[in-house]
């Protein structure tokens, strides 16, 4: 049986640039930098003290009324993920119920999500204000922590927290009742999900498919954990927006930073029979693993990204000079970029020298 083919219908953003496609592209063009000292709590007691911080969310704006209750129950990390799902169903000119209060043309049992998930981290007001009752003898106790701690904690405290929260709120607000789930897999999580999502309409279970990825790093414990990790830039905290250098010989670690990209992927002739307009193809796509023991640093010899590479290249039925463009992780970790820069050559061989790096 062939694979049904699978195009990009919509394209949805929000993170340091602003809110929408559009806006991101056009704050691009501009030559703007989304990274600034950190405003949203204050990290001065933190060896890294800039991220990339989105704009201020306005749910109200983007939840239908008959699923506003349910703000209250959203992470940072779920509430970009909605905002930039609803971006992209609305460039993809679909109408679901959460866009159009009229008629939809979304058919919700052959429509899907597959979110792409990070680390939520969680608020420390509510975390802390329960954690002072786990005190014991002046030391933190998990056995107090079960008996009483966790009383002051609201009852549904975990629901803003779970990973796949991000794709069930996003199923419900645009009743998209097709397939449904959540990778967490770090950074590759929204890559991933798009991927599985591909498959997912290319081998008939559904005709439009959400995915992408959503995460939320300007957090004070996100941010404490990659400084003990030591992965983020420590020496331009005077100097924001040169912060961020991948592939740079001056380069000193990564800037956190907040947003959301997410995918409308559609089958091809279900696209053009609507008219849709088409971004892309999507033809091929590779995922290997981190043969590390590490969990930090990446395998030297890049061996997983190289699979990674060399599977996609297969499975989209392409030769390395084919390749038009590269866009490349570049976390702007030495180890990390070198890792990445080696599984470039080993994959595409001598063509990676005339590729474009964005």
């Amino acid at each position: 049986m062939s694979q049904r083919r699978v195009v990009i219908t919509g394209v949805g953003l929000v993170n340091a640039l602003g809110l929408g496609a559009r806006h991101c592209f056009e704050a691009m063009l501009d030559g703007v930098v989304g990274i600034d000292v950190i405003k949203s709590f204050d990290p001065s007691e933190f060896p890294c003290r800039i991220g990339g911080e989105s704009p201020a969310l306005q749910m109200s704006k983007i939840v239908p009324k008959s699923h506003r209750k349910a703000v209250k129950l959203m992470s940072r990390d779920i509430e970009l993920a909605i905002v930039a799902a609803d971006d992209a169903i609305r460039d993809a000119g679909l109408k679901s119920r959460g866009t159009h209060d009229g008629p939809v043309d979304i058919e919700p049992t052959r429509s899907g999500v597959n979110i792409g998930a990070g680390l939520i981290c969680c608020d420390l007001v509510e975390l802390g204000a329960a954690a002072v009752y786990a005190i014991e003898d002046g030391r933190f106790s998990l056995s107090k922590w079960g008996r009483e701690g966790m009383e002051y904690l609201t009852p549904l405290w975990l629901l803003k927290y779970l990973p796949n929260m991000l794709n069930c709120h996003i199923s419900i607000v645009h009743d998209l009742q097709g397939p449904n789930n959540c990778i967490t897999c770090a950074e590759t999580s929204g890559l991933l999900s798009v991927g599985e999502a591909h498959h997912t309409i290319a081998q008939g279970k559904a005709d439009v498919m959400v995915a992408g990825g959503a995460e939320c790093k300007v957090n004070p414990m996100a941010l404490m954990r990659q400084c003990m990790i030591h992965r983020v830039s420590t020496h331009y905290n005077d100097q924001p927006r040169a912060g961020y250098r991948p592939f740079d010989r001056d380069a000193d670690g990564m800037v956190v930073g907040e947003g959301g990209g997410i995918v409308i992927l559609e089958e091809l002739e279900h696209a053009r029979r609507r008219g849709a307009k088409i971004y892309a193809e999507v033809t091929g796509f590779g995922a290997s693993n981190n043969f590390s023991l590490d969990f930090i640093q990446p395998e030297e010899q890049a061996t997983g990204i190289s699979i990674a590479i060399r599977k996609a290249l297969h499975h989209a039925g392409v030769q390395p000079e084919d390749i038009d463009l590269v866009v490349p992780h570049g976390v702007a970790v030495a180890g990390h970029d070198r890792a990445e820069a080696r599984a470039l050559n080993t994959a595409l061989g001598d063509n990676v020298r005339k590729i474009p790096l964005l």
